[in-house]
Parts: C-alpha cells; sequence; structure tokens
C-alpha cells in the first residue's frame, strides 16, 4: 500500500506530470523509442523519423528540458541517448503494458464513450 505522503508529495506529481507531457507528442514517443533502441546523432534520428531536423530539434529540447534526454558530445557531433537506463526499462514496461490494456478492453463503454 503507498503512503499519502509519498503520493502526494509535489516533486513526485511533477516529475509524472513531464513525462506525460513528454509522452502526449507522438513524435516525442518515437524519438524516446528510437534512443531506447540506441544513442543517435539529431541528422541521423531526423533521417530515421522521416522528420525534419529543425522539427527534431525542437522536441529534442522538450525532451531534454524535462530531462528524460542528454546531450552527449561526440566530437564535432552531438549525440543523444536516455537520460538514465531507468527511464529506458520504465519506457518498455510502459509499453507493454499499454499493449496489455489495449488488448483486454474490459469496459464495456469504451467505444461509445471514446475511454479506455
Amino acid at each position: 500500500m503507498y503512503s499519502r505522503a509519498r503520493v502526494d508529495r509535489a516533486s513526485d506529481i511533477e516529475v509524472l506530470a513531464r513525462f506525460g507531457r513528454a509522452l502526449a507528442d507522438p513524435i516525442r514517443c518515437r524519438v524516446l523509442l528510437a534512443l531506447n533502441h540506441r544513442p543517435a546523432c539529431p541528422a541521423d534520428l531526423a533521417d530515421a523519423l522521416g522528420i525534419s531536423r529543425t522539427r527534431l530539434s525542437n522536441h529534442l529540447a522538450c525532451l531534454r528540458d524535462c530531462g528524460l534526454v542528454v546531450a552527449v558530445p561526440d566530437g564535432r557531433r552531438t549525440r543523444y541517448e536516455i537520460a538514465d537506463e531507468r527511464l529506458g526499462h520504465a519506457l518498455d514496461d510502459l509499453r507493454t503494458a499499454v499493449v496489455a490494456v489495449e488488448t483486454d478492453r474490459t469496459c464495456a463503454d469504451a467505444a461509445e464513450k471514446g475511454c479506455c
């Protein structure tokens, strides 16, 4: 059982909200999944995702500000990677949990209400 004091801490809520904002955009999700697979330079990442470098740059800035990715100097280039390996595990866990929920639609009103 979770203690109420632990769950209500502002910092915990802020961290989850930041993570949620990062995941709220499909492009940022694609970036996170790609970087979870392997670190990449922005040009390579933009090409792999089929988006402009400018657009990618904006999304990488958001992910950096959220603390989810880090920029690592790599010679004359910059490489981006997931900030902490635990985030990579969390992404994997979240992705598989969502897939499990998606295949188990127990809410009878899901189609009508647009929920679940």
